[in-house]
């Protein structure tokens, strides 16, 4: 049967990204934004951290939209990398400066158990809308594409999640954010032909 042209990757991800936005700005309003945000918005740190988040979902819907698309180049699957790293550099150096003022990096640690259903809930909505996206495309890499996808949906959650959680320590935010979106990535990943069955009818059957 005839089908329809898939648009770019890069406007898939604006619809996305757009989309996306109205729920993350919905559920942050709903749970109250924090009140320090104007003192965060003028701490440098703060906003490198946010800047390579957000940079970290865009690429990664990137190259999730990408991998749906047969033909495409391979490297385009590690679009991702270099704002993860970024963000995650940024996060290590934080954590060296508070060992080398406080000489007790742990002291700092403490669970917080609002961090995961905070992202879930936040991450619902984009991860919803990417798995609709996702299967108008081929999922010859359906495990790839999954992971890249929830990567995309949980960074940006997790750039919601920071407008209304007050938690900035270092070491909280890798363990407990980082640590569950690189969780909720791998648990897509591995979900990946479930999530994106692509059944191909044999040549007799069409």
């Amino acid at each position: 049967q005839p089908v329809r042209r898939l648009r770019p990757p890069f406007v898939r991800v604006t619809i996305w990204l757009l989309l996306s936005s109205l729920w993350v700005a919905f559920i942050v309003v709903a749970m109250g934004v924090r009140t320090d945000l104007g003192a965060r918005l003028a701490d440098t740190q703060w906003l490198v951290e946010q800047g390579a988040t957000l940079l970290t979902g865009l690429m990664a819907a990137v190259a999730a939209f990408c991998a749906v698309v047969p033909g495409r180049p391979r490297w385009e699957h590690a679009m991702p990398l270099l704002p993860a790293s970024l963000w995650l550099g940024v996060l290590v150096f934080g954590c060296y400066e508070a060992w080398a003022t406080t000489g007790d990096l742990m002291a700092q640690f403490a669970p917080d158990w609002q961090c995961f259903p905070g992202i879930v809930v936040t991450g619902l909505g984009p991860a919803v809308l990417m798995v609709l996206m996702l299967r108008r495309g081929a999922p010859i890499a359906p495990r790839m594409s999954v992971a890249l996808g929830a990567l995309a949906a949980s960074a940006i959650a997790d750039f919601g999640l920071r407008l209304f959680h007050p938690q900035d320590v270092s070491i909280m935010v890798l363990v407990w954010q980082v640590g569950t979106v690189c969780l909720l990535s791998a648990v897509a990943g591995m979900s990946g032909r479930t999530i994106l069955r692509w059944k191909l009818r044999s040549p007799l059957e069409a």
